[in-house]
């Protein structure tokens, strides 16, 4: 989904581009520069092709686009179809291509079809305090929210992924004007999956999430987070080692005692995906006979 539809290997020279354009096919290029008449300028052997503004973005949303969205393709692929042949400004032979028309058609003859439930790769393009934006093909973006990252609350999404990662999310809602909005914390693994990968008696490292008064949050995996009784001198990002007192499935409880403090945080480890299903109707995180239902139902 997220590979440009380009022949691998081919030499990007005039003789490629006329017949990219004879075809209509979607291809791949690399972004140089935006220029002062607002073309994305993209270079090839011996040629070039440019991206005129109004063609540099397809807004599935009928929001008019704007010029940042050209700027920040500087410096990365591009994807988009030939549609011409004309002279620029210096009197050379140029190329027109339309990114607007490679989102398009991937937008009509995909991401239309997508529902709540569907599974999908994406990658990471932009991090926010309050989510991530990940492209979900072509160069068209959706939100995951900060509190739909995982079950273990996080205070920025950068504890938790990172910029050109790729990673896999169930679409959690489409909007009536097509604006996407996608959660990752119902792949990584209901309660009772996560607290499989521990035992009582054990003692693990894990990462401080936060520190209040009557406790501190200790996260284990992305969706299991237990509480230890309050400590002098640890802080939140901290990796400290956990001993396991006590897994209480019915009351979705970890109980734990900290056991010394291992400094500031490694980098995350992979995301585990507890599913391989390609659509989720429902996601129960808590057990059977849990005194509390968490669950997420994905409807239109």
């Amino acid at each position: 989904m997220l590979e440009a539809e380009k022949r691998s290997g081919a030499r990007r020279d005039k003789a490629f581009l006329l017949e990219a354009m004879k075809t209509n096919e979607i291809v791949e290029g690399y972004a140089f520069a935006f220029d002062g008449e607002r073309n994305i300028v993209v270079p090839f052997c011996g040629t070039r092709g440019i991206i005129p503004f109004s063609e540099c973005a397809y807004a599935f949303d009928n929001k008019e686009i704007r010029e940042v969205a050209a700027i920040s393709r500087v410096g990365k692929p591009v994807c988009f179809t030939v549609t011409g042949v004309t002279v620029d400004s210096d009197g050379c032979e140029a190329f027109l291509l339309s990114r607007r028309e490679a989102q398009k058609r991937y937008y009509d003859e995909t991401v239309s079809r997508l529902s709540a439930g569907d599974v999908i790769p994406c990658r990471i393009t932009h991090i926010e305090k309050f989510g991530c934006f990940a492209d979900i093909g072509r160069g068209l973006i959706a939100l995951l929210p900060i509190d739909l990252i995982s079950v273990s609350r996080i205070s920025h999404p950068t504890e938790r992924l990172s910029v050109s990662e790729i990673i896999n999310c169930v679409i959690k809602s489409v909007d009536g004007d097509g604006r996407i909005v996608l959660s990752l914390k119902e792949l990584l693994g209901t309660f009772e999956e996560n607290a499989a990968l521990f035992h009582a008696g054990e003692t693990v490292v894990g990462t401080v999430r936060s520190v209040e008064d009557y406790g501190i949050f200790v996260e284990l995996t992305p969706n299991l987070s237990g509480l230890a009784e309050p400590s002098e001198g640890i802080r939140v990002g901290d990796a400290v080692s956990v001993y396991i007192k006590s897994i209480i499935p019915h009351k979705l409880k970890v109980k734990l005692s900290i056991t010394g403090v291992c400094g500031a945080v490694k980098p995350a480890k992979k995301l585990c995906y507890f599913t391989k299903a390609d659509h989720i109707d429902r996601f129960v995180y808590s057990p059977n006979g849990c005194e509390r239902l968490a669950e997420t139902v994905f409807c239109e």
